[in-house]
This record gives structure tokens, C-alpha cells and sequence, in this order.
């Protein structure tokens, strides 16, 4: 089991001088429900969300902090209102083992949200999985195992409904300079459609499925775990690597689908919490 860490250094340095500003701030204070914080490692996204309507002073006073702190950038978010002031987009440069990569990611996108773990989990991957050729990847998010990974397969087709992330992933793949990987705004249920030829989807006019010969499918869905058409197609696959953050709807999952573990790991990537990150290679 791998132990999680204290945040990133560069957002423990910033908090409380944030905090300082707010407090002294009742335009910043009033009606702020929480801060969420992301780092590249030298730059820090903060949203600060809100129960109210953010004005033209609530930008000022943003614009103020911004200045005194140049790796900072500030998003303000209410209900039906998004302020971005200075950089919407955090660029990560991730190293593991003698690879290295840049990925993209905002504060609308999910990403593996331990800085100290994501590296160890690509590797634990790439170290587990044998045969390869192409790869089937669902819920790929903005890629952060497709991009790493796309190195060990011939050609990835990677899926995800969520297009802001979708957006993200298009533009980490030119800014890496890859070539082998396809992607498509697709749930699971319209991934498995599309690859039955039940239905014909617009969004895949220029991707030939019929070219792949996949020999993996890699899963990292939400809490919930994998939906029954999720299941089903995976069962059409020999090596499958699932990436869950819920053991629970993991074993339940494992339990229907009658697979047998060929390797397992556990991240802890929130200490002192319930919660931990399950990666499996399953056969």
C-alpha cells in the first residue's frame, strides 16, 4: 500500500496567505461556501465558490491578489457564473520512470488528485500489463492514463462524456506530440453501441473502429462503478485494467464480471480518510 502525502508544497505556502486576504476582505468573505485548490507543482489554480452573484468589486479585489502572487491564478464561481481573471488551464509535467509528459486540466475536469501518487500508479500499470496492442479506455477524463500509457499500445480509442475534458485531452495530445491516440465524446453505454455497430454515432465520422485490434480495456469510472453496458463490454476483452475509487462497487463489479486478479495495488491518496484508490490488472 502506498501512503498519501500533505498537499503540494505550493499550496500549503499560498493557503493561508489567501486566507489572510479574505478575512480582511468582506467583499472576498461574504458568502464564500469553499476553495478549491489545484497545483502544477509551480502554479496554483484556487475557485473560490460562492452563494452569491459575483460583481465587478468581487473581480477587483481578485485582480488585487492575483498581482501579489504571480504562480496564483483565481477563479470565481456562483450559481450560473464563472469569472476567470488571469490562466483557466494548469499545465502538469509528470515524470515516471524515463518517461515524461505534459498533461492539461482546469478546475471542471477530474484528475488524480494526489501529486505524489499519480506517478506510481501510472507505473504500477504499465509495469502489469503484457501483450499489447490497441486499447479501449472508458471514462479517460482529460488523460490522465491515456496519455502516459498511449507509449505501451499500439493505438488507443479513448472515451469520455464530459467535454470540457474531452476538450482538454485533444489539446494535451497535440501539445505531447502524440500520434496513436483517437477520442470521442461517448458515455460507456454509446462506447459499447458504437463498437456493436447498433448505432452510428456523428461524433465518430472520422474514426475508423474497424481499424483496431484491441487487446485491453482500461476502466476508471466514478464512485458508482461500472454500468451494465460498461460490464457487458468488458467481457469481450481477455485483459482489462480497472481503476476504482470504491472498493466497494470495485468487488461488486469484479463479483459479476467472474475475473481473476493478476495483480492489485491500494493508494491511499486521502490520509486519514475511508478512502482509497484501487488499481487492478484483472485477466
Amino acid at each position: 500500500m502506498e501512503v498519501s502525502k500533505i498537499p503540494h508544497h505550493s499550496i500549503q505556502l499560498i493557503m493561508p496567505k489567501l486566507l489572510r486576504h479574505i478575512n480582511k476582505s468582506s467583499i472576498l468573505k461574504s458568502k464564500l461556501f469553499q476553495i478549491n485548490f489545484r497545483s502544477s507543482g509551480a502554479n496554483v489554480l484556487a475557485t473560490m465558490i460562492y452563494h452569491k452573484e459575483l460583481l465587478d468589486e468581487w473581480i477587483v479585489e481578485a485582480k488585487v491578489i492575483q498581482a501579489k502572487y504571480k504562480n496564483l491564478s483565481i477563479i470565481g464561481r456562483s450559481k450560473n457564473q464563472k469569472i476567470v481573471n488571469d490562466k483557466e488551464n494548469l499545465k502538469i509535467k509528470c515524470k515516471y520512470k524515463n518517461s515524461s509528459f505534459e498533461i492539461l486540466q482546469n478546475d471542471v475536469v477530474f484528475f488524480q488528485p494526489n501529486f505524489y501518487l499519480y506517478s506510481m500508479m501510472i507505473s504500477f500499470i504499465a509495469n502489469y500489463i503484457k501483450d499489447t496492442k490497441d486499447l479501449l479506455e472508458l471514462y479517460c477524463g482529460c488523460g490522465g492514463f491515456t496519455l502516459p500509457l498511449a507509449s505501451k499500445f499500439n493505438k488507443v480509442f479513448a472515451t469520455e462524456n464530459n467535454r470540457h475534458a474531452v476538450k482538454l485531452l485533444l489539446k494535451s495530445i497535440e501539445l505531447n506530440g502524440i500520434t496513436n491516440i483517437e477520442t470521442a465524446r461517448l458515455s460507456d453505454n454509446e462506447t459499447a453501441l458504437a463498437l456493436s455497430n447498433k448505432r452510428i454515432f456523428r461524433r465518430l465520422k472520422n474514426i475508423d473502429l474497424t481499424s483496431y485490434n484491441f487487446s485491453h480495456i482500461l476502466v476508471d469510472p466514478p464512485r458508482a462503478g461500472l454500468s451494465k453496458e460498461a460490464v457487458n463490454l468488458s467481457n469481450q476483452f481477455k485483459n482489462m485494467v480497472y481503476i476504482s475509487c470504491n472498493p466497494e462497487t470495485f468487488f461488486r463489479d469484479l463479483k459479476i464480471m467472474k475475473r481473476e486478479i493478476e495483480s492489485i495495488g491500494l493508494f491511499d491518496q486521502f490520509s486519514n480518510t475511508d478512502h482509497l484508490e484501487v488499481i487492478a490488472v484483472l485477466k
